[in-house]
């Protein structure tokens, strides 16, 4: 039967673990709790009173080693144990549970090319506890803990690259970038170990922390536990370990800033990224060679995704009365979005609302009722206007109170809106100003440019909708009539849509839906918005497309764009 030592190191052939020695009637609620948060918590196995678990000696062995122990009674640490001798009749009715400690942040930290900074002072490098709580299972709770270590800037590609070749997926960190983002303040004051000092130009990179057991011990408040102290682990012989899956070019990650206020960096997959690039590319196409090519910026819906991955509480606007002569004056590409977004985020359990024009809040609430009844959307989304007036109203809009350290949201998002131009006004394509029907909800997009922790997404086809101030030398540059109608309003990310709306080869319709369609001069859109569908740049006749005109299912009008 293999031997086991306790070291505050790392022998050759060995691998380090963790022990935490539970109640036998607490064994299967936290086997559930570990397997229900493995990143914290890597699982290798128990111990049974019949059958030890293979990797370890059995009990009696461990208990005349003479390791260390923490000991815990009710959730409080009553000492530090050499020996757990004494207690033989109580482990008789215990579990031992072994955590995997074989990735080594600092052999990940050499292969990179990155020095080892010295501690502020003796023992381990520092764990936090943060505000992210663990999954809940089985009546066990805890909050993440999680160890930091400082990187150059420039090397984190290098450092997930190794982390990445070292330990796959349990190598990846959980958070890069400004450490309020998980609760912990200030960074100098670890509640485990000693500080690692971050130098100008690094960022802090955090991983989740074995010693999230010893919170998950304190949180039971078993009546007797037992786990290994912070900094000392057992080692065990790595040949009687599973081999976990080899890293595979596939899950190469990728890192990219995607908030410098505060700092944050986000992780993705390649092949995640790809798709979402070959995504973008196709969004971009341009068969109305209207110049929208020419707007587009690389990576922009990737670092939006990534972005929106991250926000907790979403705030989307839509609205384009373009065709201010008929009621609702709306184009209907936008709202439909609107609402698509709206329940993606739903099913990420992230919060949702939306805030348009007074004079269109009955048409989005019908809208966002129609699409609750027909099961677009899980619950209704709360419906939000804004008068608008200064700085300030922007200001108590988007936070509690007014105080920018409590945004209500984390992410806007702007879909097809009309954006203000430089002069003041709103236009649509053609350069008719329609600031009549337009409320300012640009200033909520400006204000939250000066608040920390609000990033915001511009989407459009024409360089004159709301975020598209980001590449309005472009749209001034490329888009008929872009000198009067760019919008100059910036979002953080600016993602530029058009093959959306397109349908080809169309030649006949039902109520809702096109078959068969053919066109070769614009783009068709078949959106429904309140029960009808629109087209552009086609008219119908006998069931027929023809190209050249904008077509109102409903009412049968016809008019130009």
């Amino acid at each position: 039967m293999p031997s086991v030592t306790w070291e505050e190191g790392s022998l050759t052939g060995l691998q380090p673990a963790s022990v935490v020695v539970l109640p036998r009637s607490l064994a299967p609620a936290f086997e559930s709790f570990c397997q229900g948060n493995h990143g914290p918590l890597p699982l290798l196995g128990q111990s049974e009173p019949e059958k030890t678990f293979p990797q370890l000696s059995a009990v009696p062995d461990i208990r005349t080693i003479c390791p260390q122990f923490q000991k815990y009674e009710f959730g409080t640490c009553t000492g530090i144990l050499t020996s757990l001798e004494e207690y033989s009749e109580q482990l008789k009715d215990m579990v031992t549970f072994i955590m995997d400690c074989s990735f080594s942040i600092e052999e990940a930290l050499e292969q990179a090319g990155i020095p080892r900074r010295d501690l502020t002072g003796s023992g381990h490098a520092g764990a936090y506890k943060t505000a992210v709580p663990c999954a809940t299972i089985a009546g066990f709770c805890c909050p993440l803990v999680v160890t930091m270590r400082p990187v150059p800037k420039d090397k984190l590609e290098r450092l997930l690259l190794a982390t990445h070749s070292l330990g796959g997926q349990q190598g990846q960190p959980i958070h890069i970038g400004d450490p309020e983002l998980l609760g912990i303040k200030p960074l100098s004051k670890p509640d485990y170990g000693s500080y690692v000092e971050c130098r100008p130009g690094d960022v802090p990179v955090f991983w989740p922390s074995h010693l999230t057991s010893l919170e998950a011990v304190i949180g039971c408040k078993a009546p007797l536990a037992f786990a290994s102290p912070p900094g000392c682990t057992v080692m065990i012989p790595r040949d009687t370990v599973s081999p976990a899956s080899r890293p595979t070019p596939q899950m190469v990650p990728e890192v990219h800033a995607i908030s410098k206020d505060p700092l944050h960096y986000s992780i993705v997959s390649a092949p995640a990224a790809q798709k979402i690039r070959e995504l973008e590319s196709t969004i971009a196409t341009d068969p109305g060679n209207r110049g929208i090519g020419h707007l587009l910026l690389k990576d922009e819906l990737l670092l939006a995704a990534l972005s929106l991955s991250h926000a907790h509480s979403v705030l989307v606007t839509t609205g384009f009365p373009t065709h201010f002569s008929h009621e609702p004056p709306e184009e209907t590409d936008g709202p439909p979005g609107a609402i698509a977004l709206a329940a993606f985020l739903q099913a990420l359990g992230k919060e949702a609302a939306m805030v348009v024009d007074r004079r269109a809040l009955n048409l989005h609430t019908k809208i966002v009722e129609d699409a609750v009844k027909q099961g677009v959307l899980k619950t209704p989304i709360p419906i939000l206007t804004y008068r608008g007036g200064s700085v300030e109203d922007a200001r108590a809009f988007l936070c509690k109170d007014g105080d920018p350290k409590s945004p209500r949201f984390d992410h806007l998002v702007a879909v097809e809106r009309a954006g203000r131009a430089a002069d003041g006004n709103y236009y649509n394509a053609r350069k008719v100003n329609i600031k009549h029907l337009v409320d300012p909800i640009d200033d909520i997009f400006l204000a939250a440019q000066k608040i920390p922790g609000i990033s915001s997404t511009g989407v459009g086809d024409g360089g004159n909708e709301l975020g598209m101030g980001r590449v309005k030398e472009a749209v001034k540059k490329h888009i008929r009539n872009g000198d009067v109608i760019a919008c100059d309003v910036e979002a953080d990310f600016a993602v530029i849509a058009e093959a959306e709306d397109e349908l080809w080869n169309c030649t006949r319709r039902t109520d809702s839906t096109l078959l068969n369609c053919t066109l070769t001069n614009g783009d068709i859109l078949d959106e429904w918005i309140n029960g009808y569908l629109v087209l552009y740049n086609c008219t119908f006749k006998d069931d027929e497309v023809e190209t050249g005109s904008y077509y109102v299912a409903l009412t049968g009008q016809k008019h130009h764009r």
